[in-house]
């Protein structure tokens, strides 16, 4: 769908006479994986999520080329204004000729059109400028009632076929990991992941919850000095280490029990058990979390807004939205807990402090005429108790 009737003008400056080598794939977040400083990433995006962009900018490339609209004008997506604003040109709607480029071949951009090294035109797309992406979002937001009608249809479609695992926990896997009456930290590398477990460190080392990693979250609490106990997910984006580390593996698998991770697990040898269900891998690791009788589920990277909801790209997020309701009060953000945590000083700590003082009162005093004539002094008393106490001792006995 060509995005808003936009009134866009071809030939916009986007860095004319870059040369750069592509990195062709039509999943952002598997061409994220090989991308590198100054390549130019080519995907095939409609509506570029927060995510995929954040992803993209901390590759550096040189320029993203999208064969489709980076804004489709359904919702108010996040992601082109992140790459503007982040000085990566990106021009989109250059069709889908510009998919069949070659793994690793040149290209020369000069203003939206690219070419080949010797002056072929391969395709010419659109520059996304901050005024572009600015209207686009303010006639996308015009039209986001479409929206909540398609989530709310989604949203009693997935009640209906989820309603006993979402009522009665029907189908939730038995797993080892023991999690009743722990806290639980589910980190989705997703939204703000890396600042939100560095807020959490404190609470990491004082409380010590499980540690889910949502497939790609495991590294992530891996690259953060910890080890996760549990990795749920489709084992698209978690790497071999992650699942080698240790961890308990719960495979999600479709409704019908087909699960494209399952082969991956089971050639590397590592043990895992399979849970079917319709949603999102961070949906069900809160379901798991929940039904074995967490105390606290704390999440990391994951949704909260109904545009972050859309913005994942998934046909109305009715999972998400239902999981967060049957789980309760018992899920709180990685921000909410960061707000209101305080780290608690236990009774022999404060002791400890106390004596660490005194310690250090005494030794100063000792230093001093006055502190060692008071030393003195006390010394005497406390021989003259001691005398007294085996004097009387002797009397009696």
């Amino acid at each position: 769908m060509r995005s808003l009737l936009r009134r866009r003008s071809r030939g916009e400056e986007a860095g004319s006479g870059a040369l750069g080598h592509v990195r062709v794939d039509a999943s952002t977040k598997t061409l994220t994986k090989r991308l590198k400083p100054g390549d130019i990433a080519i995907i095939d995006h409609v509506d570029i999520d927060r995510v995929s962009a954040e992803a993209l900018v901390a590759r550096r490339p040189a320029a993203v080329l999208n064969a489709a609209d980076s804004t489709s004008g359904r919702y108010p997506n996040l992601g082109p204004g992140i790459l503007v604003d982040a000085g990566i040109p990106l021009i989109d709607d250059l069709g889908p000729d510009i998919m069949s480029l070659r793994e690793g071949s040149a290209v020369r951009l000069d203003g939206a059109t690219v070419f080949t090294p010797s002056g072929s035109v391969v395709a010419e797309g659109v520059r996304q400028t901050e005024e572009i992406v600015a209207r686009d979002m303010e006639a996308a937001r015009a039209g986001l009632s479409v929206q909540l009608e398609s989530f709310a249809a989604n949203t009693m479609d997935y009640m209906m076929r989820e309603r006993e695992l979402l009522l009665d926990g029907v189908g939730v896997p038995k797993i080892s990991t023991k999690i009743e009456n722990r806290h639980v930290l589910i980190v989705v590398r997703g939204y703000s992941y890396k600042e939100d477990l560095a807020m959490l460190r404190s609470y990491i080392r004082e409380y010590r919850p499980i540690l889910i990693g949502v497939d790609g979250g495991a590294d992530a609490i891996l690259e953060a000095g910890l080890k996760p106990d549990l990795i749920v997910g489709d084992m698209d984006s978690v790497s071999d280490k992650a699942l080698r580390s240790g961890a308990e593996i719960v495979v999600h698998a479709y409704r019908n029990g087909k699960a494209p991770g399952r082969e991956r697990v089971e050639r590397l040898g590592v043990d895992h058990v399979v849970f079917p269900a319709t949603g999102t891998s961070e949906d069900i690791a809160m379901l798991l979390a929940d039904d074995k009788g967490a105390e606290l589920i704390v999440a990391v990277g994951t949704h909260e807004t109904l545009v972050e909801f859309l913005d994942k790209g998934r046909s109305g997020m009715a999972s998400t939205f239902l999981t967060r309701l049957r789980v309760g009060g018992k899920l709180i953000d990685a921000k909410g807990v960061s707000r209101l945590y305080r780290h608690r000083i236990s009774n022999w700590q404060v002791t400890l402090l106390v004596l660490a003082g005194l310690a250090a009162l005494m030794s100063a005093m000792a230093a001093t005429p006055a502190g060692q004539a008071f030393f003195g002094l006390l010394l005497a008393r406390l021989d003259d108790v001691l005398s007294w106490a085996r004097g009387l001792f002797t009397a009696l006995f």
